[in-house]
Parts: structure tokens; sequence; C-alpha cells
């Protein structure tokens, strides 16, 4: 078979000085944190972690990120995220800033989800038996609480919250042994959800639409400030979800929303797309039924119901708050942006989110706050490069395969890693430090297992 034989490279095909340029991309993202760190080492150590983070390296732990970053021992990585003094938080509001200077602050829709870190211990900050979204099971875990930003630019986390059981803050013992601030309370997961959106509306961010699952639409105080301050939302509910609305033939009732589903017409329903999958459109049908709050149909809200074209699966359902003149289509779309969150935390984890070692709740935050700043940093080279490109890039391919598209994919974010990991951040090779490495790992390995036999000894 004959290839097309084209020596040009083709026009927006990332190229070695185009990768070079991220780092120094990267180098001036760090330099804007330099107020958020007490001294020169932390500041500098973490632009190492977060290039550690961005490697190959097979686990982003302590360890592990300190042989990437060719130093000697873990105890300078093990620092930064448990004494060092820097502000996480602060570093957090730099992250927002900056991915906002990327994704666009029009069309800006925040999407809440957690996510779940099991453990096998009971020592790490807010661990304890509880539902696993990510495994769907009770099991011994952390649970993180996160926003995402979308726009049509683009999306990435940029805020997370530790959920701590009861447990845990009515304990001041063990608060005090993972390091949990007393200014830190508990909260349920859509009380940090406000949290969190409170702290966007401090950063005056207009949001177009508030998404989430279950767990924020099926509270009600959630919705409720939300309503109180009129930003449109479009929020999973389960099926047993009472509400109050007038249908022709039954007049105002309230029911459960998985009952409303017989009583819809065929005439209801219309065949709409959520989102853009990479199989192509993600198309269901779709019904929405005016809602009626504080006893009136007030325009503002409405139940959406989700019917997938395959039979055999279940509907969902949604309760939206939104202007009277909004369109079917729109409140839609604002719920295909909620599935982004999804591939915010493949990426995030994909970069080592839930690879740390450490038991306190500074560590936790801190470790997480910079796998947001690397995926932050990941989404604006992306962002930028298909701005740059500006049409899909044409590529040699076989003469034959007519009905091959002679177009690249845009440049993802997990392509971004790739490229960054294999020509700037490849794995130590010095054969010194290699060997340096593997004498720490035994001498660790001996003083443990002498420990470990010394309290066995005593134990009788």
């Amino acid at each position: 078979m004959k290839y097309v034989q084209d020596n040009t490279p083709p026009a927006g095909l990332t190229t070695l000085s185009d990768v070079l340029g991220w780092h120094r991309s990267l180098i001036q993202l760090h330099a804007r944190l330099a107020s958020h760190f007490a001294r020169p080492e932390p500041f500098q150590r973490a632009l190492r972690f977060v290039q550690g983070i961005l490697s190959s390296a097979e686990r982003k732990n302590g360890w592990q990120l300190a042989e990437q970053a060719r130093e000697a021992t873990p105890y300078g990585m093990q620092r930064l995220l448990s004494q060092a003094i820097w502000d996480a938080n602060g570093v957090r509001d730099e992250i927002r800033t900056f991915a906002l200077s990327h994704l666009g602050t029009r069309n800006v829709i925040a999407a809440l989800d957690e996510t779940c870190f099991p453990k096998q211990g009971k020592h790490s900050a807010g661990v304890s038996k509880q539902y696993c979204g990510a495994t769907g099971d009770v099991r011994n875990c952390q649970v993180g609480v996160f926003l995402s930003l979308v726009t049509p630019a683009g999306h990435t986390l940029v805020d997370r919250e530790l959920y701590l059981p009861r447990e845990w803050t009515d304990d001041p013992a063990r608060r005090q042994r993972a390091g949990i601030p007393e200014t830190v309370a508990f909260r349920t997961k859509p009380q940090l959800a406000i949290l969190m959106l409170e702290r966007l509306a401090q950063a005056h961010l207009c949001l177009d639409w508030v998404t989430g699952d279950t767990v924020y639409g099926g509270n009600p105080d959630l919705r409720s400030w939300l309503e109180a301050r009129q930003q449109p939302y479009a929020m999973a509910v389960p099926s047993t979800e009472p509400v109050v609305l007038e249908l022709p033939d039954i007049g105002v009732r309230r029911l459960e929303v998985r009952d409303v589903l017989p009583l819809l017409a065929f005439s209801d329903w219309s065949p709409l797309s959520m989102s853009q999958g990479t199989k192509g459109p993600r198309l269901f049908d779709w019904a929405c039924v005016p809602v009626w709050h504080q006893g009136r149909d007030d325009g503002w809200h409405s139940l959406l119901i989700r019917r997938p074209r395959e039979t055999h699966l279940e509907p969902t359902f949604y309760l939206v708050l939104a202007p009277p003149a909004t369109s079917l289509q729109t409140k839609v779309t604002a719920l295909g942006a909620r599935w982004r969150v999804e591939e915010d935390f493949e990426n995030s984890k994909d970069l080592g989110l839930d690879h740390y070692e450490v038991r306190s709740y500074v560590g936790w935050v801190r470790h997480v706050t910079l796998v947001l700043l690397a995926l932050a940093f990941l989404t604006s080279l992306a962002i930028a490069a298909r701005s740059l490109s500006g049409r899909p890039l044409e590529v040699p391919i076989p003469a034959r395969c007519d009905l091959t598209p002679r177009e690249l994919w845009p440049l993802s974010v997990p392509e971004t890693r790739r490229l960054l990991a294999r020509l700037l951040f490849p794995p130590p090779s010095s054969t010194p430090l290699v060997f340096q490495w593997s004498a720490w790992r035994r001498w660790h390995q001996r003083t443990a297992s002498f420990f470990h036999m010394r309290r066995r000894m005593k134990a009788g």
C-alpha cells in the first residue's frame, strides 16, 4: 500500500517547540503563587511536586515524587504537604482565577459532585464506612466534594472540600490527631457545595447554571439557597421526590416524580441531545412539566424527565429553576455540562488525585490543591492549542483509505500530559540516584520491620 508522500508537517501539529513553550507557561503559573508561600524552599518544591504529578511516575505519592524530583529522601515532599508554611486556599483561589482566564467568564456552569478515596485504616482525616459512588457500595473511604467550572471552551476542577462525618467533628482527640482546624465544623455535602458556591459569589463570578446529581438536587436547603439568589439550576432528584403540579386530567396534585411519567402523552416528549459524546450526540427523549412553588405556577420551576431510547433503562428526573422564557433545549444542554465533572475526575485521578499517603486534613487539602493546579494548567494548554489551530488538522493517510478522516482529534488533557511526561519530565536515570533510592527503600523496610516486631514483643 502506498502512502501519501508529503514531508511537510500539517499546520497546527504539536511540535517540540510547543512543548517547551508549555514548560515556560508552567514556570509563569508557578511564579503567580509566590505570595502564598512563606519561604522559597517549599515554593520551589511545589513546582517540582507539580512536575512530578505531570510525569509518568507510577504513583504520585511523596516517595515517588521525591525520586522523580531527584531528591535524596522523601522528607522534603512530605514536609511540603504537612509542615511547610503556605496557604493552600490562596493557591486554590489563584487556580480559579487562572482557569477562568482560559475558560472565559461567559456561559459558565458550575457542576457539583463528589468522589471517594478508598482507605484501609481508620486514621486518615474523614475516613469512615460510607457510600462510595465510584464503586456503588458502602466501604471504608474518604469523600471529597468538588466543583468544576464548565464553559464552551473547556472545563476543570477549581474547588474542593473534604467531607468529615460527625464521628470526626464530634471527637476532639481524633480531630487533633488528624490536624483538623477548630474552624472546620460538620457540614453535609450540600452544605459544602454552598460553601464553594459562596466563594464563587465572593469572586464576583456570575453563573449561568448550577448542576449536580441527586445528592445535591434532592437537598431542599441547597435548592432554597439557590432560589433565594435566583440562580438557575438543573439538578437530579430521586424518583421519590415529591412535587406539586397541574395536569389536564387530574388537576393540581402532589405526586412523586416517578408517578408523573405514566400521565404524560406521546406529544409531551421531544428527542434532544444533551451533549456530544465520543460516539456522537447523546440523544434522549425529554419531557418538561411546570411545577408549582409556594402555591402557584411561577413559571420558574419545572420538572424535567429524561427517558432513554433503550426501553430497558430507567428514566432520570431533574428539578429545574430557570426564567420562564428558557427553552427546553437550553435546559437539556445545561444538564449535559454536569457530566464534564466526571471527565475532570478521570483526568485528575490520572494525575494522582487519589495517590496520596497523607493522613492529616492539611495534607489532603494540599495534595488535592496541587493536583487541581496541574489539571487547570493542562486544561489551559488544551484550550490554547484548539484556539491556535483554528481548523481541523489534516494528516498524511494511506491513499486508498478514502473514508478515513483527514484530521486530528483536538488535543486533550491526557494527551497534553503524555507529551510533557515523555519529553520534559522523564523518570530519573542517574545510576547513583537509582541505587540511593533502592538503599533507602530497603532501609525503611528494615526499620519498619524492627519497630513492628518490638511492638509485638511488648504486647506479649
